[in-house]
């Protein structure tokens, strides 16, 4: 009978423990859930926009079976500077989608204007390859209204095309 009823204890005292563990772990899953970065409204805050897309990248990396993801915050400015820094990432990508890109690495394009950003996919995808891009993931981040040019330009590529509206 004391072997039942100490059986019957620690039986207990796993389930109160179990429970508790599932309780914290829930709570940890709200805790970062709740933590989410909003949309930054300054579109030369590269730290915040970075932030920002990190978390919608990390939500979208089902099937990638690379190290990381290869990601282009492409530049909203105007400016000198801002047009440098579009004009040398764009040589970069076009590199890339030349050399072509092996199956199970994602692509990100994102930036604070959907439209720039739309523009330089396009710009750096029109001269790819049919079927150049099978198996690879291609994430667009951008306005619901690019992404069918997006994906016009895409599509003969073969990638695996993925939009996220900001």
């Amino acid at each position: 009978m004391r072997k039942f009823v100490l059986a019957v204890t620690l039986a207990l005292a796993g389930t109160v423990m179990l429970s508790a563990c599932h309780k914290q772990d829930d709570a940890q899953k709200a805790a970062q859930q709740v933590q989410k970065v909003a949309k930054p409204t300054d579109p030369n805050d590269t730290k915040a926009w970075n932030a920002y897309l990190g978390q919608i990248v990390t939500a979208n990396m089902q099937g990638m079976t690379a190290d990381r993801p290869y990601a282009y915050l492409v530049p909203a400015g105007d400016d000198a500077d801002s047009q440098a820094k579009y004009g040398r990432q764009l040589d970069a990508v076009q590199d890339v989608v030349a050399r072509g890109v092996l199956p199970g690495n994602m692509l990100v394009f994102a930036g604070p204007s959907s439209t720039k950003t739309a523009d330089f996919i396009t710009a750096a995808f029109k001269d790819a390859k049919p079927g150049s891009f099978k198996d690879v993931i291609v994430l667009f981040i951008g306005d619901e209204a690019d992404k069918q040019r997006v994906t016009d330009v895409l599509t003969p590529t073969a990638a695996n095309i993925r939009f996220v509206a900001m």
